[in-house]
C-alpha cells in the first residue's frame, strides 16, 4: 500500500471529517441500509494489441443515515486475463453512471504497464481497490429546477499493484449529479474531477469524468435508460474514454431489485464492449 501523501491526505481528511459530522446530520432520521452484489465484464485491447478480458465483482454496502445523505463502501474482486492494463478504473455498478468503471490503460500504443514482455500475458486476480463514497442531496427537484446532489469518493489502494490490479496509490474525486423528471421521462447526468496519486505502475494524471443520459419509467417496477459515459485521458499519452450504455432496472419487490447494462466503447482506450448486472436489497 502506498504512503499517504499529497492528494491521499486531503481525501482521507475529508472522509474523516464527513464521518465525524455524521451524527449531527443524521440525528433526525432512522438510518436505512442496502447491500448489493455485482458482476461486470469488459473486453478490449485498449490500443495495446493485447486483448484483455476483465471481471469486476463488487460487494457494496450503503448506509442512508438521513433522507438526503448516503454513504457506501465498495469492496471488489477483480480478474483480468493479461497484465497489459490496470483493471478497475472505470468499472463499478455504484457511483459514476450506474448509481462507477472500464479498464485503465496508459501511454500511447504498445505496452501500457511496467509488465515485462515475458509476463504481460499472465492472468491476474484478487482484491481490488476499495472505494468509500458519500453524497448529499443539496437541492430537491422543483418544476423548473433539477435535484442537485454533490458527492465525493476516496479510493483506498487495497489492490496488489504488482499484479497490475491497481495503481498502489490513494485517489479521490468530487462531482455534482443533476436529475430531472418530465412525467415518465427523466434526465440524469454527472460531472466530476478525479485526483490520482503518483504511481510507479502507470503515468497517471488527474482527469474530468462525466455521464449524461435520459430514461423512461416503463412500469412502476421497470425503468430503462440510454447514456454516454466517459472521461478525459486518465494517463499520459492515452486517448479520452467514451462508451454508450443501455441500462435497465427492475424492482422485484419493495426491497429487492436488479440493475444491469450493456455497453459499447466509442474510443480506442475504452472497452470494446461490456456488460454488468447487480442485485441489491434494501433493509
Amino acid at each position: 500500500m502506498g504512503e499517504i501523501t499529497g492528494h491521499g491526505k486531503v481525501f482521507i481528511n475529508l472522509a474523516a471529517a464527513i464521518i465525524l459530522l455524521l451524527p449531527a446530520w443524521a440525528c433526525a432520521d432512522v438510518p436505512t441500509y442496502s447491500v448489493g452484489l455485482g458482476f461486470e465484464f469488459a473486453s478490449g485491447d485498449y490500443g495495446t494489441g493485447v486483448r484483455t478480458d476483465s471481471v469486476y465483482m463488487p460487494l457494496t454496502v450503503t448506509v442512508r443515515p438521513a433522507e438526503r445523505l448516503d454513504f457506501s463502501l465498495e469492496v471488489p474482486y477483480v480478474y483480468q486475463s493479461s497484465s497489459a492494463v490496470v483493471a478497475g478504473q472505470f468499472m463499478g455498478m455504484q457511483g459514476q453512471a450506474m448509481g462507477a468503471q472500464a479498464v485503465m490503460a496508459a501511454m500511447g500504443s504498445g505496452m501500457r504497464t511496467s509488465a515485462s514482455a515475458a509476463t504481460v500475458g499472465n492472468s491476474q486476480s484478487g482484491l481490488g481497490d476499495m472505494k468509500l463514497r458519500a453524497g448529499y442531496v443539496l437541492y430537491t427537484e422543483e418544476k423548473y429546477i433539477p435535484a442537485i446532489r454533490p458527492n465525493f469518493y476516496v479510493k483506498f489502494p487495497t489492490a496488489d499493484k504488482n499484479k497490475f490490479l491497481g495503481t498502489g496509490e490513494f485517489d479521490g474525486g468530487l462531482a455534482v449529479e443533476l436529475t430531472k423528471w418530465f412525467g415518465k421521462w427523466f434526465a440524469d447526468g454527472e460531472i466530476g474531477y478525479a485526483f490520482q496519486g503518483k504511481s510507479s505502475v502507470l503515468a497517471v494524471k488527474d482527469y474530468l469524468y462525466y455521464y449524461a443520459g435520459c430514461g423512461y419509467q416503463v412500469t412502476d417496477r421497470f425503468r430503462t435508460m440510454l447514456l454516454l459515459k466517459g472521461s478525459t485521458p486518465t494517463v499520459e499519452g492515452a486517448s479520452a474514454l467514451l462508451e454508450l450504455r443501455l441500462r435497465a432496472k427492475y424492482q422485484i419487490t419493495s426491497h429487492t431489485g436488479i440493475d444491469g447494462y450493456l455497453s459499447k466503447g466509442l474510443m480506442t482506450d475504452s472497452p470494446e464492449y461490456g456488460m454488468g448486472l447487480a442485485v441489491y436489497h434494501d433493509f
